[in-house]
């Protein structure tokens, strides 16, 4: 029987341990730099075999230069062949190879968990900014509604060819013009008030044609791809346009010389793989929305910053930098999210991912137009806002409602108490301290089961959107309003069906 050769059996034993290792493994010598030995791991990972592994060294797959002669681990960025880059940590140890010295390199591949780390920084960070924009731009549309309010009680008063009619007019176009504003800051911190039904994009998409045409021009053409049996979505038919035109309009501008724009449509399922890569995303069926250009595309600093609000690339006057961040915002407020493709001087793929529902698409009600009549009813007001409220007030008694207002929720409960006659409507702000809107409703309701809610706000937040104040059947009116939007509202309140559903949703 011939005697066991222990040199040889431990070679043997490591290249069976290097060869068939799930974790990619390097042999390299530490003067030069250059490999000696590379197992079938590495040549997956980075697109080499092991005879071309023995043809380069170190810094043919490093991005940057880094120094592999420690032991501890280090986090690296590495080029495979085919280009592309890889983050990973690699622990290196001295060995002895073929009677020499030499380090072997074990790899892990951390790619994915750097980019979820990232996208984590990324979504904690437009969280922080969003809670600030959504701040603010709730207490601004508290001073929008009175401005534009009373602006329009003044116009009201005068004539056609008063002197300061057009003064009043001016300051109710700029109350206009900033609310819009703040609607895409709302938008953007996902606290706007959406008003979701079921929805077909394909004719959406079809119905706006004509509109998208004439933002882009003649230089670019515009192709439509839609899915023949596309699902359909719960969403704001109002904000999905506004994705729509936002999207279209960048994709304009990063074609000053023309090009072709593609919409396209398509059901698509998002699978473990893809919801591994993205935080905060839930597999399923969803309903594809994309907008794609051939124009000059964006480098990955660009992107990184895409979605941050009041980033643009576009020159001074050309833009706020709001409307890729209220695409952002629209979307994860309706369970969707986004991802962009884009290469330099080849074009850009936004992809809206939306989430696909089994059911039938509503059709839309016909809206009439109606003179609003004057009123007689007794109104319950509650607004801790004391210029809100006064405008409301005012609003209202001008068309002949009684109104009884509360600095609070506790003031309005005691005079709900203490009123004798009959009270018809509550109108109240949702978002008010100690003491919700809904809150209140609920305790008024249950001592005045005939009476009737409308609440307002200027923007919602997590209690708001998860109290049932969103669901359709509640009468809501968003801020900032002008004094005919509230009183109409109060008309179709009034002589609308029974409080029985708002009843259920605020209790």
């Amino acid at each position: 029987m011939p005697a066991k050769h222990p040199v040889r059996d431990r070679e043997k034993k490591f290249r069976l341990l290097f060869d068939e290792n799930p974790l990619p493994m390097w042999v390299f010598d530490p003067e030069n730099q250059k490999f000696l030995e590379a197992n079938q791991a590495a040549s997956a990972l980075y697109g080499y075999t092991s005879e071309e592994f023995r043809t380069i060294s170190l810094g043919d797959v490093q991005a940057q230069a880094e120094d592999f002669r420690l032991t501890v681990p280090n986090i690296a960025r590495h080029r495979a062949k085919n280009g592309r880059m890889i983050d990973v940590e690699i622990a290196v140890h001295e060995i002895e190879y073929i009677g020499r010295k030499a380090q072997l390199a074990v790899i892990l591949d951390i790619t994915g968990r750097r980019q979820l780390e990232e996208q984590l920084r990324q979504a904690q960070k437009m969280e922080a900014v969003g809670m600030l924009a959504g701040g603010i731009a709730h207490d601004f549309n508290n001073l929008l509604t009175i401005i534009t309010g009373y602006s329009q009680l003044i116009l009201n008063n005068l004539g056609p060819y008063d002197r300061n009619r057009h003064s009043a007019e001016q300051i109710m176009k700029a109350g206009e013009r900033a609310a819009a504003l703040t609607k895409q800051l709302l938008a953007f911190s996902r606290r706007q008030v959406l008003q979701p039904r079921v929805l077909d994009l394909n004719k959406l998409v079809s119905s706006l044609t004509t509109m998208l045409q004439r933002l882009i021009g003649e230089d670019i053409e515009l192709r439509l791809i839609t899915h023949p049996d596309l699902g359909c979505v719960s969403a704001d038919p109002g904000q999905v346009e506004q994705i729509l035109m936002n999207l279209t309009v960048n994709a304009r501008d990063a074609m000053p010389k023309g090009g072709v724009l593609t919409v396209e449509t398509a059901n698509v399922w998002l699978d473990e793989g893809y919801v591994g890569r993205h935080v905060a995303v839930k597999p399923g069926p969803y309903v594809l929305l994309a907008v794609s250009d051939n124009g000059s595309g964006m480098d990955q600093a660009t992107l990184s910053r895409l979605f941050e609000p009041f980033f643009t690339t576009k020159g001074a006057g050309r833009g706020t930098g709001l409307g890729l961040s209220t695409v952002f915002g629209i979307v994860k407020q309706s369970g969707g999210t986004v991802d962009v493709y884009s290469e330099p001087e080849t074009g850009t793929s936004v992809k809206v991912y939306l989430p696909r529902i089994d059911q039938p698409e509503a059709l839309e009600a016909e809206s009439l137009t109606k003179q609003v009549s004057r009123g007689h009813e007794t109104i319950l007001l509650v607004e801790d806002d004391e210029m809100v409220r006064t405008l409301v007030r005012e609003t209202l008694v001008r068309v002949g409602y009684t109104v009884l207002d509360g600095t609070d929720p506790l003031d309005a409960r005691r005079i709900s108490e203490n009123y004798a006659g009959p009270i018809q409507l509550l109108i109240t702000d949702v978002v008010m301290p100690k003491v919700s809107g809904r809150e209140l409703a609920a305790q008024i309701v249950r001592r005045r089961p005939h009476i009737k809610v409308l609440y307002m706000s200027g923007y919602t937040d997590n209690a708001v959107l998860n109290s049932g104040i969103l669901q359709k059947e509640v009468a809501f009116l968003q801020k900032p309003f002008t004094p005919a939007a509230l009183t109409e509202k109060v008309r179709e309140v009034l002589e609308g069906e029974s409080n029985g559903k708002t009843r259920q949703a605020t209790e």
